[in-house]
């Protein structure tokens, strides 16, 4: 069969298509639903150019019809493949499928006659008042190319436009540089120059009179309230940020090929699960650090809550799928093997973890706790908590959002994203300035004498998510258009949940950030 051009052949022929599938096989036309073929773990493509830069490529599925203008009243139904075969021939009688094309035509005229495989019998619009009948055809042409198989996909992994992708790598470095100059300049000047004034001792004087941040030195490193929640949170970021940032990695190792479907997801799973070691440490220091004495309550807590969030969310989802008998439910043995592996593996690892870092135990500040607390001035408009989560979360949403952009924009219009090095430095420039605007706030909180900074830190770092919710749901009024309840709401699940790890993802780098600055500024002082 291979290298064996075919003829006009017939696929099958439906007939008694009904008004009730008429219309909806139009109204999905209208909405854009596009074919997706597999062959030899290729995806079936149209060839198309990239406008701004010229190159060919492979976009992979093709329209169910055609919608432009002249057919606005009835789509056209595309029921003609034209199906080229790209081949290529590394020695004698070997040959590897290199490429998937597909070409599809709408072809109208009487569906019971023979077949027809050229477009001069106009387009084939289904009637929505009466029964129709459709008949499918195809042709496939073999044509050789060469591209090796190690190759084969190159022509599908086409990145639209990549200088958009470097000006804005560019504008968010511009940003983190001046961010940290920012915060380069408040350490190393305006502290260090408070720093030396409250040092410097007047003989001269019997009081020396404090300011500043400096009244707070005594209330700075009090237990804030919730410190079990906050502590939990914080573990659970760290195991996100790592598990993340392997992910990058192994993605830019190339690990992550699209031609290994679902190949992402596991890795990410399986580094989640394993990396709970990571979260149950770093959660079991910060809340001995804040004070805390009920460790196990912690270990416990921070092993359960985000993975029963998690699931509870995507079994309520994947219940909506079932219930609208859709294929892409997940299927019941593989729901159990996830809690198989979150409280079979991860909760295990969790407590391990936990473990050793109550034997580290909690980090020594620099300053002691007065018994009594402060009374709290008032603090600025800008820097109350919501206000500044929101006016934060700006800046690393700024440096993420083109990345977010043709990510979304791969995820529906069914291409594969593969510009995993731009989404690594992004991942990185984000991260540096939510850690550089959150100790920005942070200093000008305590400049402002309120020493409540533990929580608002990490609001502080994980503003942006926010915004991305923000972003979501406009992306969703503008760009989608999900007619269906289960469409809408699996959209809507999922933009929450990533939200909510967003959230805890950058609010655990923001609170770090400042945990670590507050140490040195208060260390760096001598408290009479």
């Amino acid at each position: 069969m291979l290298q064996k051009n075919g003829t006009c052949q017939t696929l099958c022929v439906v007939r008694d298509v009904d008004t009730e599938d008429a219309k909806f096989i139009n109204d999905r036309i209208r909405e854009d639903y596009a074919l997706n073929w597999l062959v030899d773990g290729l995806p079936a493509a149209e060839m198309k150019q990239d406008l701004k830069t010229g190159d060919i490529f492979f976009d992979m599925g093709f329209n169910l019809g055609n919608d432009e203008e002249e057919f606005s009243d009835r789509p056209a139904l595309h029921n003609h493949y034209e199906i080229v075969f790209r081949y290529h021939t590394p020695s004698p009688g070997n040959h590897r499928v290199v490429g998937v094309l597909v070409w599809p035509l709408s072809i109208g005229g009487n569906q019971d006659a023979t077949p027809h495989c050229e477009d001069d019998r106009g387009p084939l619009i289904l009637s929505e008042t009466t029964t129709n009948t459709i008949r499918y055809t195809y042709r496939v042409t073999w044509n050789q190319s060469d591209t090796p198989w190690a190759t084969r996909w190159d022509n599908y992994l086409h990145i639209f436009d990549p200088r958009i992708h470097w000006f804005s790598l560019i504008n968010s470095l511009v940003i983190v540089v001046f961010l940290c100059v920012m915060v380069s300049m408040i350490l190393l000047r305006s502290v260090s120059r408070d720093i030396s004034r409250y040092n410097a001792i007047d003989l001269s004087e019997d009081v020396q009179e404090d300011w500043g941040w400096k009244l707070v030195h005594g209330e700075v490193f009090r237990t804030p309230r919730f410190p079990l929640l906050l502590s939990v949170m914080v573990g659970n970021g760290t195991q996100l940020c790592a598990m993340c940032g392997v992910t990058l990695v192994f993605a830019l190792l190339g690990f992550l090929s699209p031609s290994n479907r679902g190949s992402l997801a596991t890795v990410m799973m399986i580094c989640w699960t394993f990396f709970g070691g990571i979260g149950g440490y770093f959660s079991s220091r910060v809340y001995a650090s804040l004070g805390g004495t009920d460790r196990r309550k912690n270990a416990f807590l921070t092993a359960t809550v985000l993975p029963t969030v998690v699931f509870m969310v995507v079994f309520l989802l994947n219940l909506f799928l079932l219930m609208a008998g859709s294929s892409g439910a997940v299927p019941f043995t593989t729901m159990l093997l996830i809690v198989v592996l979150w409280f079979g593996i991860s909760a295990p690892l969790s407590a391990i973890g936990a473990y050793f870092g109550s034997k580290h135990g909690g980090i020594q500040h620099p300053v002691r706790v007065n018994p009594i607390p402060r009374q709290i001035p008032p603090t600025p408009k800008y820097l109350r908590p919501w206000a500044a989560t929101m006016l934060s979360g700006i800046l690393p949403f700024g440096a993420a959002f083109v990345e977010l952009y043709f990510v979304m924009s791969s995820l529906f219009a069914s291409r594969a994203y593969y510009a995993f090095g731009f989404l690594a430095l992004t991942a990185g420039v984000v991260g540096l300035t939510t850690a550089t605007v959150t100790i920005l706030f942070t200093y000008f909180v305590l400049c402002a004498e309120e020493y409540r900074w533990h929580w608002r830190a990490f609001l502080t770092g994980g503003g942006s998510a926010f915004w991305l919710l923000a972003y979501g749901l406009f992306y969703w009024a503008s760009r989608l258009s999900l007619d269906s309840l289960s469409s809408v709401l699996l959209y809507l699940g999922y933009l929450f949940l990533l939200a909510l790890l967003d959230f805890l993802v950058t609010g655990t780098i923001g609170f770090l950030a400042s945990y670590w600055a507050v140490r040195r500024l208060y260390s760096a002082i001598r408290i009479d």
